[in-house]
Order: structure tokens, then C-alpha cells, then sequence
């Protein structure tokens, strides 16, 4: 049931390449495992934003700073 729901979600990630990505303001609390999050802040330098990954129970989130293309990001109001 696990490889299926997963197979499932990679499948939509495959087929939407070139759709937006969301810019938040600050880092989500919960994080799925696997799913991702752009959030733009300091800790980053200007140009770049940052990748948060989601991790499975016990391990940590996986961080790093990435550049965007203008045309694939869109600022979100993020919500504490």
C-alpha cells in the first residue's frame, strides 16, 4: 500500500515539471516525508532560496540553498 501511495505522488511530481513552485515565508511545521518546500529567508544568500525536504520519522529534514527561475516561482503568503 506504501510503494503505491508513493508511486502515486512521485507520478504527479513527473507529470507537473513546469508548473510553479510555491515560495513561502517561513518553514512549514509539518512536512510530509519526501515533500518539498521552497522558503525564502536569511539564511540563504540573495538569489537563493531555501529547500526543505521532508524526512521520515527519527531523521532530520534535509536543507539547501537553491536558485529559482523567475518564471518558476511564486510568492505565497505563509501562514504560522
Amino acid at each position: 500500500m506504501r510503494i503505491l501511495v508513493s508511486a502515486v505522488v512521485l507520478s504527479g511530481f513527473v507529470s507537473l515539471p513546469c508548473s510553479a513552485q510555491t515560495i513561502l515565508k517561513s518553514e512549514p511545521l509539518m512536512l510530509a516525508p519526501y515533500e518539498v518546500a521552497f522558503v525564502k529567508d536569511a539564511s540563504c544568500p540573495s538569489g537563493k532560496v531555501l529547500k526543505v525536504t521532508g524526512a521520515i520519522r527519527g531523521l532530520h529534514r534535509r536543507k539547501a540553498c537553491v536558485a529559482l527561475a523567475g518564471e518558476q516561482a511564486s510568492l505565497a503568503a505563509a501562514t504560522p
